[in-house]
C-alpha cells in the first residue's frame, strides 16, 4: 500500500513539475513575442554631388521611375491596345458569354497584338533615339524629340481630322503644318477617341448577326409558346455555332491587324 502510494504521488508531482516547465516555457515566449522588435535606422543625406555626371545619372534614374509609372498610361493610350481590347470586350458580350474567355486571356491575347503591330514604331524609336543615346552621341532631350516622331506619325494616321482639330481649338494652338509639330497634349486624346469610335463601329458590326440569332430564336420560341424559356439559353449554343463555323477569332484578330497596315 506505501508503495502504491509513493508511485502515485511521485507521478502526481512529475505532472505537475512538467505543467509548471510548460507554463513557464509559455510565459516567456510570450514576453519575447510582446517585446518590441528593434526598427532599422533610415538615414537620407542631402549634399553636393562629387561631379556634374553624378548628379546627371540621379536625375535620368528619377525620370526613368517616372516614366515607368506612367508605363500602363502610355500603354493604353499611345498604342493600339485600346482599340483591341475593346473590340474583344464586344465579341464576348455579342456571344453571350460572362467570363469566358476570361479577362487574363483577353488583355494577355490584346498585349501581345499590340507589341505585334507596334513592332515597326517600336524599331525606329530604339534605332533613331535610344541606341544613339546609349552610345553617347545624342543629349537625353534629343533622344526625347526623336522618340516623339515614330508615335507621333503612328498615331496621327489613325487619328480623324476632327478630332485632332477639336483639341487644337480648344487650346487655341495653330494648325501644324507637318505631323511632326502635332503636340502630344493634343494628340494623345484625339487619337483615343477615334480608336474608341473604330472599335464601337466593329463592335455593331459583330453584334449584328448575333442579334438576328437572338430576334429568331426569340420570336420561334413565342410561336410556340414558350414565353417563360429564356431565349438567352437557347441562342448560346448557336451563337458559338456559327462564331466556330466562321472561324471567328480569324476574322477578327485580321480585321484588326487590317485596319493598321
Amino acid at each position: 500500500m506505501n508503495r502504491r502510494w509513493s508511485w502515485g504521488r511521485w507521478r502526481t508531482w512529475g505532472a505537475g513539475g512538467a505543467a509548471a516547465w510548460l507554463c513557464g516555457w509559455w510565459w516567456g515566449q510570450a514576453r519575447a513575442w510582446a517585446a518590441p522588435a528593434p526598427l532599422p535606422g533610415v538615414h537620407l543625406d542631402i549634399g553636393a554631388g562629387s561631379s556634374p555626371a553624378a548628379v546627371s545619372a540621379t536625375v535620368e534614374i528619377l525620370l526613368l521611375i517616372t516614366v515607368l509609372s506612367i508605363a500602363p498610361g502610355i500603354l493604353v493610350l499611345m498604342t493600339c491596345f485600346t482599340r483591341i481590347v475593346v473590340v474583344f470586350a464586344f465579341v464576348r458580350n455579342a456571344l453571350s458569354l460572362q467570363q469566358t474567355p476570361p479577362n487574363q486571356v483577353l488583355v494577355g491575347l490584346a498585349l501581345f497584338l499590340t507589341l505585334f503591330v507596334m513592332q515597326p514604331t517600336i524599331a525606329a524609336v530604339n534605332r533613331d533615339a535610344v541606341q544613339p543615346y546609349m552610345a553617347g552621341k545624342i543629349t537625353q532631350s534629343e533622344a526625347l524629340a526623336r522618340a516623339e516622331i515614330p508615335i507621333k506619325r503612328f498615331m496621327a494616321k489613325e487619328t480623324r481630322p476632327q478630332d485632332l482639330q477639336l483639341f487644337l481649338s480648344y487650346r487655341h494652338l495653330p494648325k501644324p503644318k507637318t505631323v511632326d509639330d502635332i503636340p502630344l497634349v493634343a494628340l494623345v486624346p484625339a487619337y483615343t477617341i477615334s480608336e474608341l469610335k473604330t472599335a464601337f463601329q466593329m463592335g455593331f458590326m459583330i453584334y449584328i448577326p448575333f442579334l438576328i440569332i437572338d430576334m429568331v430564336v426569340a420570336t420561334t420560341l413565342m410561336s410556340m409558346g414558350m414565353m417563360m424559356l429564356p431565349p438567352a439559353m437557347i441562342s448560346l449554343p448557336f451563337k458559338v455555332l456559327l462564331f466556330v463555323m466562321v472561324d471567328g477569332w480569324y476574322l477578327v484578330v485580321k480585321s484588326l491587324l487590317t485596319g493598321y497596315a
